[in-house]
């Protein structure tokens, strides 16, 4: 039996519920062993080893919603808490491991299930076991012509990314994987199995279609959230497109950014533009110069403009990419570069490239696959975890954030110059300066990333300092006015904390729908910070913890 139990849950009585899910799912599928449980652990944790490191007391793996559904009735008789995952691989935001110690995992991963995929409405409807490279293989098996739109790693669950509002790198309606889905089935925490929007509908066949149904759109609840454990869901998916054309603009001085950002959020929100922008700036390059420049404090505009005048242009590069008939893409391309050379007139264009569709399997070895819904494991050497790194010195994995900021120049200074105090402010090389671009995910806003906290297993004081760091982020963005849009499970609480407007009063509805929906507090307790009222009261956390502080 598992060394860890659920707290305030005897062993006997969890015994009682050990047994009764192995009649449910079969022996094989309820782990309790040491052994059995170490997948469950966060292979990037930043409390490895340490006393509230996140730890499973069990594991169990259904293969129908109706046996989820069986698994919540019983944690419920038991009061034993539980906390579903997809397929455990969204390692740098807590893999597989719960957010509260004792809890016991339903491991969806035998919901592997592509129920539906049609590429003349454009959706398909998945289980969560289903992973970007299974759905792939689908596509490509049936020679359906439509696209997913991916992550990188392409290992994880289409549904277990959504849910973590994850984000790809296709077209710009579908980047968004919670924003472009449609329609879930859910195990709500008493054990009845429920369906949103037109799958609320006996007999409707418009579920993937229209998302919204009568009454009150409760999906939102699901994402990042505790209150049920969603066993179907669908997705709109991209059509194939005929070709993929890129090029880039450059713009000479560092003060056209403004208008660069500004006319190319038109084109993309004008629909001209239907590809991922990537910024950068030559500037940045690595240089005496730039040391000092940034060597005792975040520079002014007018040392800015100097260096950037010394340095010479481009100052800004902006990467286009259009999805559509050769003709379009070209035409778009052209007029994305007249429309910016309006506003600087030496702006220009070049690194113009056509692809038609689908890439042969020799243009896929030239290219970014995931620009090209193709699922894939490269950016999985990424920080740790190469085959070229050594034992000493290499961390174990790494902790992504990300602040979200205007879609404007001055938002991404202001994210830029956030981490840059960050870093100062625990004595961490700065590794910042204002010639970083942001990351264009989401079709609305900017993401501005941090360097990447690593994680140490055999470290703890390393992991103490990553920890520190990791909060100081924190801390400078919202000082800011910037938020991430996701976080490692240690600093959930931390970081919803910041979301304080009106005294916490998003919080404190989370927690009253909560308390309403699952009085026993089974489904994930303390998920991005939404605890049940026991253990407000008894750890004194969520709005409990800001009346005492």
């Amino acid at each position: 039996m598992a060394k860890v139990l659920p707290p305030g849950v005897g062993a006997a009585a969890f015994a009682s519920a050990v047994r009764e899910w192995t009649a449910i799912v079969g022996a094989d599928w309820v782990f309790t062993s040491d052994e059995d449980l170490e997948p469950y652990r966060d292979p990037y944790s930043l409390v490895w080893g340490e006393a509230n490191e996140y730890l499973a007391s069990a594991a169990v793996a259904p293969d129908t919603a109706e046996q989820v559904a069986a698994i919540v009735k019983v944690a419920n008789k038991y009061k034993v808490p539980l906390y579903p995952i997809s397929t455990g691989k969204n390692f740098t935001y807590g893999g597989a491991a719960p957010t509260y110690t004792g809890s016991v995992v339903v491991d969806l991963k035998r919901l592997n299930r592509i129920l539906k995929v049609d590429d003349k409405r454009n959706f398909a409807l998945v289980e969560p076991g289903v992973s970007y490279f299974d759905f792939y293989r689908h596509i490509q098996e049936h020679k359906l012509k439509v696209w997913v739109d991916c992550p990188d790693p392409g290992w994880g669950s289409l549904i277990g990314n959504a849910l973590d509002h994850g984000v790809g790198y296709t077209g710009t309606h579908f980047r968004d994987h919670f924003g472009s889905h449609c329609g879930m089935e859910i195990v709500t925490p008493n054990g009845e199995i429920m369906r949103t929007g037109m799958g609320a509908l006996p007999g409707a066949d418009t579920w993937q279609d229209y998302r919204y149904g009568v009454g009150p759109y409760v999906d939102g609840l699901f994402g990042q959230g505790n209150f049920g454990i969603v066993t179907k869901m669908g997705f709109w998916l991209m059509p194939q497109p005929e070709a993929w054309f890129t090029g880039t603009i450059s713009v000479p001085n560092y003060g056209d950014y403004t208008a660069l950002v500004e006319e190319v959020n038109y084109l993309e929100d004008s629909g001209l533009m239907t590809g991922q922008v990537a910024y950068t700036s030559p500037l940045g390059a690595p240089s005496p110069e730039l040391t000092a420049l940034m060597a005792n404090g975040w520079p002014s505009d007018a040392a800015i403009e100097a260096y950037a005048k010394q340095k010479g242009g481009p100052a800004w590069r902006a990467r286009l990419q259009f999805y559509g008939p050769e003709k379009t893409v070209r035409a778009n391309w052209e007029y994305a570069l007249e429309r910016v050379r309006r506003r600087v007139p030496a702006a220009t264009g070049g690194n113009e490239q056509l692809r038609t569709l689908p890439l042969t399997p020799e243009q896929e070895h030239e290219h970014h696959l995931v620009n090209f819904g193709i699922p894939n494991m490269q950016i999985y050497n990424m920080i740790a975890r190469r085959p070229t790194d050594g034992p000493d010195g290499t961390p174990d994995g790494h902790v992504d954030l990300f602040m979200v900021v205007p879609r404007s120049a001055d938002g991404v200074h202001a994210g830029q110059k956030a981490i840059y105090e960050a870093r100062r402010s625990v004595g961490v090389p700065t590794q910042i300066t204002p010639f970083g671009g942001p990351l264009l995910w989401h079709p609305r806003t900017f993401l501005v990333g941090a360097p990447t906290v690593a994680s140490w297993r055999d470290d703890k004081e390393k992991n103490r300092k990553s920890r520190e760091l990791y909060a100081a982020y924190i801390h400078y963005g919202t000082q800011a006015g910037l938020g991430e849009y996701r976080t490692n499970p240690a600093f959930q609480d931390e970081l919803v904390a910041q979301y304080s407007y009106g005294d916490h009063a998003l919080l404190k509805y989370q927690e009253r729908l909560k308390d309403g929906v699952d009085p026993n507090g089974i489904i994930s307790p303390g998920r991005y910070g939404v605890w049940p009222k026991a253990l407000r009261e008894k750890l004194g956390k969520g709005s409990t913890a800001r009346k005492k502080g």
